[in-house]
């Protein structure tokens, strides 16, 4: 199989923060037991949660997307 690159998620999502946020988010779904949604059956999670992501598979509700942005704000306005 193929390598996942953030180049491949950035074609869905355009915010490198937004799909490591989203990445995570789903990284926990697995681990809660929720099934993948693509087929990558030896892959670590976070390489299936990349792929899901690449794959369009996953999206973000509007509530969570306006959530993560201003964890981003917050983020860069303490630097």
């Amino acid at each position: 199989m193929a390598r996942i690159t953030i180049e491949d998620c950035l074609k869905r999502v355009n915010n490198r923060f937004l799909i490591v946020q989203m990445a995570n988010l789903r990284i926990k779904q697995h681990l809660r037991g929720s099934k993948p949604l693509v087929n990558a059956p030896e892959n670590k999670t976070v390489v299936v949660a990349l792929r899901e992501i690449a794959a369009g598979k996953v999206r973000l509700d509007e509530k969570t997307k306006h959530r993560l942005n201003e964890e981003q704000e917050n983020t860069l306005d303490a630097e």
